[in-house]
């Protein structure tokens, strides 16, 4: 569980690092812009690394089951999570009116990942892993917030972005629903 809990503090400490624009701004003028998001992707990569080998480890040493969720939550939690890919997918289309609704996709995307997980994951390791990343998302949120960041500006008609967001992220959703069991060991289609 260590492991784990250093990843999801490395992770998402340099995410959190990156919204104290004051000391972020320090450092790319001490070591210029491509020297920080270097040691930035460093950093967040080992985090990633240390989240995945830490959960594996946690989850093949034995889950501590902290409640169990009852079956319909995974009714709640399919949706949330076919959200958040449309949110992603809405990220990288051109510009649309879901990116204007969502203002901030790749938060949504996270916000709504991470509940669906929190729905349907009573153990410790997957409340410890969804909930660092749902208050991180919810922090974020404000930080951007507060920097006066609207997001994406909103449209008024439906574009050819939205199409391509929502098939892109549907595909992807249907993708990984099939390769979840490979991926993570646990079938989402029982």
């Amino acid at each position: 569980m260590l492991v784990l809990i250093l990843g999801i503090a490395l992770f998402i400490g340099v995410h959190v690092f990156s919204t104290l624009r004051g000391a972020r701004g320090q450092l790319v003028s001490q070591y210029g812009l491509q020297a920080y998001k270097g040691a930035y992707s460093l950093v967040a990569l080992l985090g990633l690394v240390l989240i995945v080998w830490g959960f594996s480890r946690y989850r093949a040493e034995g889950i501590v089951q902290i409640w169990d969720p009852p079956s319909w939550t995974r009714h709640l939690a399919m949706p949330l999570v076919w959200i958040a890919f449309v949110a992603l997918a809405s990220r990288r289309a051109p510009p649309s009116r879901i990116r204007g609704w969502l203002r901030h996709p790749t938060l949504v995307a996270l916000k709504s990942w991470a509940t669906a997980h929190l729905l349907v994951n009573g153990d410790l390791g997957g409340m410890l892993l969804f909930g660092s990343f749902l208050g991180f998302g919810v922090y974020d949120r404000i930080a951007v917030k507060r920097r006066g960041d609207l997001g994406a500006p909103r449209l008024d008609a439906f574009t050819k972005g939205d199409a391509i967001a929502l098939g892109a992220g549907t595909a992807l959703y249907v993708l990984f629903l099939l390769l979840h069991p490979y991926l993570f060991g646990v079938s989402v289609l029982r």
